[in-house]
């Protein structure tokens, strides 16, 4: 375990929105009782000033930094960011990372027990949306007895609900930092998450969502990721890491077998994600994603939208990126410093694309890291929440 590691970490769950009192969401149905599973990192402070809250993206989970035991030997899924001295330093803050509503790992979702029933929700779970996800976060965080966070951040989904929380709580954020985000999802990307949808749906063993306790649609959901997976990377990433090479030959098969060493990756990623991801969730959780539109929320106006903020921004792009690309990021800046928003925007020299997020510690460090400073600084320390 490397000297910086958070360490060894437990999953903790928050149930809530239990009847009567269940949890009113966009589409008009109520949901209840509601489990979110979390992870914390750090420790809080006395005045409780010093709290971040993470999002992860769409096949992400709570663990995001450190490990379950010291048999695991994959940690959380940004370790490269979160501990002791790294961008969200854990001597400094406290790092709050949960499981979305509608996910699979641990909170509410098509895969968990319906109490009016007995057996898993399946399609029976209502739609949701960003801003239900965030809606639950808040409810995690009143919990917690934390009134002002710190920080809000996320990449990819996990930005969007970074702009949803500095939209609407924009009284209990200090600062957001949105990262590979859009303010809203492209036709392109709509595209590419239904061609992904559909592929589970004509899985024969999706069944219209009633696989629980039977064959799960697996080639459907590895066929889903792959597809997915292609969008995350660019062009000049793929080219380096495989171009044409052959796997395992040394000439072309001249048949429909796995060639080249891009495939054989695609197929691995496919069948890995199906190990620990519910198709179900899936198409609920891309869905979400698409019906995300923040100009929605200012009548069509992107600066409407975001003149309730009152967070610093620190927005960041890379360069690479053409599932967010970094145009779409600088609307949500232009739209940001027409409301005198302090912005600071930002766009990252990367070749590996989408999932630049994932993967570049180095400059994100150091810009995150400059900017928590000063944000904890100037209305922590220097302000009216002494830790």
């Amino acid at each position: 375990m490397e000297p910086n590691s958070v360490g060894i970490v437990t999953t903790q769950y928050f149930v809530f929105a239990e009847s009567p009192h269940e949890l009113a969401l966009e589409c008009g149905d109520t949901l209840g009782p509601v489990t979110l599973a979390y992870e914390t990192y750090g420790r809080l402070d006395s005045a409780k000033a010093n709290a971040i809250l993470l999002f992860h993206a769409l096949s992400g989970d709570a663990h995001a930094a450190g490990y379950h035991s010291l048999e695991e030997h994959r940690p959380g899924w940004w370790d490269i960011m979160i501990g002791p001295g790294k961008a969200f330093d854990t001597e400094k803050y406290f790092i709050i990372c949960a499981n979305c509503l509608g996910g699979c790992r641990g909170s509410t979702g098509p895969s968990s027990v319906n109490p009016k029933t007995g057996k898993p929700y399946a399609l029976d779970f209502p739609i949701i949306t960003i801003a239900d996800m965030v809606k639950a976060q808040r409810a995690l965080i009143d919990h917690l007895g934390i009134e002002k966070l710190l920080a809000v951040a996320g990449g990819s989904m996990g930005g969007m609900q970074v702009l949803e929380w500095a939209t609407q709580y924009p009284e209990s954020v200090r600062s957001a930092i949105p990262i590979a985000t859009t303010s809203h999802l492209s036709a392109q990307g709509i595209a590419f998450n239904e061609v992904g949808r559909q592929a589970i749906m004509s899985d024969p063993d999706w069944n219209h969502g009633n696989y629980y306790g039977g064959t799960p649609p697996n080639k459907g959901l590895a066929l889903a990721r792959m597809i997915g997976h292609i969008t995350y990377l660019s062009d000049e990433a793929m080219h380096r890491k495989f171009g044409r090479k052959l796997q395992n030959r040394k000439e072309l098969s001249y048949d429909f077998l796995t060639d080249f060493q891009v495939e054989s990756y695609l197929h691995y990623q496919g069948d890995l994600f199906t190990q620990r991801f519910d198709a179900n969730s899936y198409l609920y959780i891309t869905k979400a994603i698409d019906y995300f539109d923040l100009a929605e929320k200012g009548n069509g106006s992107l600066v409407d939208a975001c003149a309730p903020a009152r967070a610093a921004f620190l927005i960041i792009a890379f360069s690479s990126d053409w599932l967010y690309p970094p145009y779409q990021n600088k609307e949500l800046a232009d739209a940001l410093r027409v409301n005198n928003v302090e912005v600071s925007f930002c766009v990252l020299d990367s070749h590996y694309g989408h999932d630049a997020f994932l993967l570049e510690a180095e400059h994100q460090t150091r810009l995150i890291a400059h900017f928590l400073k000063h944000i904890y600084e100037e209305h922590v320390r220097g302000g009216t929440h002494e830790p």
